[in-house]
């Protein structure tokens, strides 16, 4: 056995944001470090990111933006209807300027400082690069300064046990080329990204049937191991369940992007009917993403559909949008959507409906066209008169649906990950069911619990992205402390 024990510092489980930095971190900091990823490449959903959140950080200063980080904590809190824990919210908001500073000095460089939703404030940092390639980058170099470090990557490896003796964590059984090596360790920090792909976990937790009425964008094996390896050995569970969950767009076929100028346009405030053929919300909520996913998945079968005519198109075409979806397509983007759906229709994209009259979209939807010829009658007075009696949207998102061709886009219940499962503190180590730290064992990131309530808060625009980067920083530090370096 002797041949297959390892010994180092802190062992980091999982590649992504959390990891990585927390892997940095703790070299930095004179630590020796293994760094074990499942995958054959690095970096896992945090490559997909745009940018994330900070307060007070040196670039907001200098733009004058005022948002503090009082106000940032008290945002988080009360989003949550403090069901936060508020001392992990606290530490998390005073880390972030600091990281972004931090991340300045590694090389990862911000274009702007921007919002994701109506009426935000500028706390979202955007990251330079292509679009689609943002984060990816920024991972590529947190790798590449990890590696100039010293952190020992084993990559296509799996941690299979957290092992503790004693009352602590002492190391991990990890599976390496075939072979199964005892890795000794004095900490361990978990960040595996995750449950967002096990169909058991979710349907128990959230009682959605995932990839039926639920669909995980961008995650891969996301399947919990760290999140089940850490309850084996005493940790405490806390968010379970929750989602970062949003109202997707239309299912197009191959070739076609899903980011793309027909799923701009299904995030634009326009009509939205459930299966019935009623409007079920005030479409402008689509501004907080979080709140537009709740909404729908309160209706059967869990996905509604969006409806617009030539005029709709026209005036995107013309004038932009009034959403933006994510840097991709920002505020004000004219799309070339004519031409997009066009081709969609050629293709016989399977979400994608278009009909010369209102009774004839309803039939070719399964709907009820007099139910919902009713409901496009009603919304248009309310764009006549300029007030929605219904659910008081803003008059300047009031267009009415009158002119052929007419169009519905089926919208399904997506989510970008899972936000939580294993109970920290606020120095991001993992604590039991009397909430008793597990000496050595830390967790960050999507397995890590306490951050949110019941929804993501897409207030502090990329929170996701910002805690997964903040809450390895403040690991590794604490490893640092724990380990005496």
């Amino acid at each position: 056995m002797a041949e297959n024990t390892v010994r180092t510092d802190l062992v980091v489980v999982g590649s992504g944001a959390t990891g990585t930095v927390a892997a940095l971190t703790a070299a930095e900091g004179g630590a020796k470090v293994i760094l074990i990823e499942k995958m054959r490449s690095l970096g896992g959903v945090s490559n997909f990111a745009e940018g994330m959140f900070a307060a007070e950080s040196d670039m907001e200063r200098r733009q004058y933006v005022t948002y503090s980080r009082d106000d940032a904590f008290k945002t988080i809190m009360e989003y949550s209807h403090w069901r936060a824990n508020p001392r992990l919210v606290r530490a998390f908001v005073d880390e972030t300027a600091a990281t972004i500073t931090w991340l300045h000095e590694l090389g990862v460089e911000f274009e702007e400082l921007s919002t994701n939703m109506p009426d935000g404030s500028l706390v979202w940092h955007v990251l330079k690069g292509p679009e689609r390639e943002r984060a990816s980058l920024m991972m590529k170099t947190l790798a590449s300064r990890a590696k100039e470090k010293g952190v020992d990557f084993w990559l296509d490896a799996r941690v299979k046990e957290v092992l503790k003796e004693g009352g602590k964590v002492t190391g991990v059984v990890a599976e390496k080329d075939g072979k199964e090596i005892r890795v000794n360790a004095r900490a361990v920090l978990i960040a595996t990204g995750g449950y967002a792909n096990n169909k058991e976990w979710i349907k128990k937790y959230t009682g959605f049937d995932l990839g039926v009425n639920l669909i995980p964008i961008g995650n891969v094996d996301k399947m919990g191991d760290g999140i089940r390896m850490a309850w084996q050995i005493g940790a405490a569970e806390e968010g379970m369940g929750v989602l970062q969950l949003l109202r997707g767009g239309p299912v197009l076929g191959p070739g076609l992007s899903f980011i793309g100028p027909i799923e701009s346009a299904a995030s634009q405030p326009g009509l939205w009917v459930d299966q019935d053929g009623e409007r079920y919300c005030d479409e402008s909520i689509q501004g907080n993403f979080s709140l537009d996913g709740n909404a729908m998945t309160r209706q059967k079968g869990r996905y509604v559909f969006a409806i617009f005519d030539d005029s709709n198109v026209r005036h995107w075409e013309k004038n932009g949008t009034d959403f933006g979806t994510g840097r991709i397509f920002p505020p004000g983007s004219r799309l070339k959507i004519g031409e997009t759906l066009e081709e969609a229709l050629e293709n016989k994209a399977p979400d994608l409906f278009a009909a010369d009259s209102i009774e004839e979209l309803a039939r070719k939807i399964g709907m009820n066209p007099v139910a919902l010829k009713a409901t496009v009658e009603e919304y248009n007075g309310f764009c006549e008169k300029g007030h929605d009696d219904l659910f008081a949207k803003d008059p300047k998102y009031l267009r009415p649906i009158k002119e052929a061709k007419f169009f519905a886009l089926k919208c399904n219940a997506v989510f970008l990950g899972t936000l939580g499962g294993i109970k920290v503190n606020h120095k991001m180590e993992v604590v039991d069911k009397k909430d008793n730290p597990i000496p050595g064992l830390y967790a960050g990131g999507m397995d890590a619990g306490g951050i949110y309530g019941d929804s993501y808060d897409v207030k502090t625009c990329g929170g996701t992205l910002a805690f997964a980067v903040n809450s390895g920083r403040i690991a590794g530090k604490n490893v640092l402390k724990y380990i005496g370096k």
